[in-house]
């Protein structure tokens, strides 16, 4: 795939940035403030140089799923991101923030794969692929100064994503419907943030089936054993250091992460 020079400029500051966890000023202007399918390159071409590098890509993020994220940034449908195995942590982890430029964490629902999503998709589709729904964090950190973000922005960056935590339970979808579930984070036990999966695009199935159809049309359709992040169930929250975040997801279980200065020894 053949690059602008503007689009290379703005894959070159945001590989810096998240290299040296350092925030960069917004790439809208240099990419077009309205140039999706270019950020989406950008994207692309991020994805690239990780995977040369000897990163594996174990899955996809959706993001923009709540209505008024959408209308705030002036666009009518979600976006997506890559997921990296070295973005994963285990339950009740420690994370560094001296790693991260200005993190926050979003519960959701994420959906293992048990078979390829190519091909004629629906619903039922997509649901009769999942093996399992399992509780989860997205660690979101926009290498873009100050959160100063538009759609261009955040696709460039790979959705605004840095890294995720996967609760220990897994449910059939059999046992659990992902639109019921009802969420609750705490932060240091106090509740910060609630919501439920009506929030994510009406139902998280929706929004696995909205990005199996658009990953089909970027020729990269999702994969048996990739996870999928749905999107986010409320509002996000501020990661400090010694803080510990934990959502409870009704039907699903619970998830939790630490959060620290520096990386442990």
């Amino acid at each position: 795939m053949s690059l602008t020079a503007e689009q290379r400029l703005a894959a070159d500051l945001l590989n810096q940035a998240r290299v040296e966890a350092t925030a960069t000023p917004p790439v809208r202007d240099m990419l077009g403030s309205t140039d999706v399918a270019g950020a989406y390159a950008v994207q692309a071409e991020l994805t690239r140089r990780r995977v040369e590098a000897g990163a594996t890509v174990v899955g996809r993020k959706i993001g923009l799923t709540s209505p008024a994220v959408q209308k705030q940034l002036g666009v009518d449908q979600p976006d997506f991101g890559v997921l990296f195995e070295d973005m994963a942590f285990t339950n009740d982890a420690k994370v560094a923030i001296d790693d991260l430029v200005a993190p926050k964490v979003e519960a959701e629902v994420a959906f293992l794969l048990g078979a390829d999503l190519d091909g004629p998709l629906d619903l039922d589709t997509v649901r009769s692929a999942v093996t399992h729904a399992i509780p989860a964090l997205e660690i979101v950190d926009s290498r873009v100064a100050d959160w100063d973000i538009t759609i261009v922005d955040t696709v460039a960056d790979n959705g605004s994503s840095a890294a995720y935590v996967l609760g220990t339970e897994a449910k059939a979808l059999t046992d659990v419907e992902p639109r019921d579930v009802e969420m609750t984070l705490t932060v240091d036990g106090e509740v910060a943030s609630t919501g439920n999966g009506a929030a994510c695009l009406g139902d998280p199935l929706e929004a696995l089936l909205w990005l199996a159809r658009t990953a089909q049309d970027f020729g990269e359709p999702l994969r048996k054993g990739q996870v999928i992040l749905s999107g986010a169930l409320g509002p996000m929250v501020p990661a400090s250091p010694g803080t510990t975040v934990h959502a409870d997801i009704t039907g699903l279980g619970s998830v939790t992460i630490h959060f620290q200065q520096e990386a442990p020894a």
